[in-house]
């Protein structure tokens, strides 16, 4: 069976300046110092944290549609939940993960 996170993980650590390492039981992947994405298992599902600005509310609605795949937190993260068998939309993973990695260059430039 094919790990869902590993093509996540694999494009995260493709950005430029990237340290992946663990918070608490997850790998973390930061640039600058500052992360961009958590993902690990949880609950015999995998867990994506990701922190958007310009999607939020597109995770709102996912959220809401979908409550026990999707979570708005707060510090503009979002956590999504999900499976080997259903795995997040690749067009929407890659999407999230730019925006996140953006977000903390954009940190890094104040």
């Amino acid at each position: 069976m094919t790990d869902a996170t590993q093509p996540i993980r694999d494009r995260a650590c493709s950005y430029p300046n990237v340290d992946e390492g663990t918070a608490c039981t997850q790998s973390s992947f930061k640039s600058g110092g500052k992360a961009f994405l958590f993902i690990g298992e949880q609950g015999g599902r995998h867990k994506a944290m990701f922190k958007l600005s310009d999607s939020r509310a597109e995770a709102e609605s996912l959220a809401q549609q979908h409550p026990k795949d999707y979570q708005v937190g707060s510090g503009q993260w979002v956590t999504a939940r999900f499976s080997d068998e259903k795995p997040i939309p690749v067009e929407r993973w890659r999407r999230w993960l730019e925006e996140s990695y953006q977000l903390t260059q954009r940190n890094k430039k104040k």
